[in-house]
């Protein structure tokens, strides 16, 4: 997804962050970790959720000290049982065929907003982390957090940790059944995976690079959008600034460009008229008062 403008800060505090995930694609079938198969060092806050802000700098730093330490640990533990072959790795391409040739569930950990632009036909929804509905002091203000740093630009959601995940996938399925986890970017299903490992779950398939990594071929899609869109939003989304959308343009081509450029021509058109006719309402404003 594009950058938001220079100066705009992408922390959110108390929120669900997704950052891209950099994923190695080679080979077939499943396999050991290999470098570069997790998401670099900068990913952010999977395990996070509802950071407590504590007042002052040092409160503050302290908070982000945490986080660190705790991104790291997860990041250790996710590349151990990915060595050890306790959480098996697929690419879409082979996820898509396993799905459609075997009876391997697929089991879609996304976010509501995303999974209801696209999702895979026939797949499971159970989201590990779901947009924030709560209306408390707390909530808003986590809303107003997001939105004011960057949830204008991206479109992106507060999200919050469905605590019943784990029991959910087991009113769904036994423990040796074989199961697909895909999320939208490969990380909140690789945290799902680790829960249900955890919990006793025996055969997991994680997605690696999620539905975003995958081709329109890969998977039956059902939905308005293409998988590589469906977490893109904001103003970023409205004006074709973002990187998947710049990816699907050199595909589709002139056409596709051709209404981003009319939004932005309009937006621009509309911009200049609000401005002039500001500039003639302020004399008339002036003038009424004078009387």
């Amino acid at each position: 997804m594009a950058a938001p403008p220079l100066g705009l800060t992408h922390r959110v505090t108390g929120a669900i962050t997704s950052p891209a995930v950099a994923l190695a694609h080679s080979g077939s079938g499943p396999r050991r970790l290999r470098p570069g198969l997790l998401p670099s060092k900068r990913w952010s806050g999977v395990v996070r959720m509802g950071a407590v802000v504590r007042g002052g700098q040092e409160g503050e730093e302290d908070e982000e000290l945490r986080q660190t330490k705790e991104q790291a640990a997860a990041r250790r533990r996710w590349e151990t049982l990915i060595r050890e072959q306790k959480i098996k790795t697929l690419t879409p391409r082979e996820a898509g065929y396993t799905f459609k040739l075997t009876d391997k569930a697929l089991l879609d950990v996304r976010p509501s907003n995303e999974r209801q632009k696209a999702w895979v036909k026939g797949s499971t929804w159970i989201p590990i982390f779901d947009v924030d509905t709560s209306v408390d002091l707390g909530g808003l203000g986590k809303k107003v957090s997001n939105f004011v740093m960057g949830g204008w630009w991206s479109g992106s959601s507060t999200l919050s940790l469905n605590k019943n995940f784990v029991q959910q996938v087991e009113e769904k399925f036994a423990k040796d059944a074989d199961i697909i986890l895909v999320c939208q970017k490969g990380l909140r299903s690789l945290a799902a995976c680790e829960q249900l490992y955890n919990a006793g779950f025996e055969n997991l398939f994680w997605v690696q690079g999620g539905l975003e990594a995958a081709e329109e071929e890969d998977f039956e899609r059902e939905g308005s959008q293409p998988f590589k869109l469906a977490a893109i939003g904001g103003v970023s989304e409205f004006f074709g600034w973002t990187d998947q959308q710049r990816a699907q343009a050199a595909k589709e081509g002139l056409g596709y460009r051709l209404v981003f450029t009319g939004r932005l021509v309009g937006a621009l058109v509309l911009l200049d008229a609000l401005f002039l006719g500001a500039q003639r309402i302020g004399p008339l404003l002036q003038e009424l008062q004078t009387r």
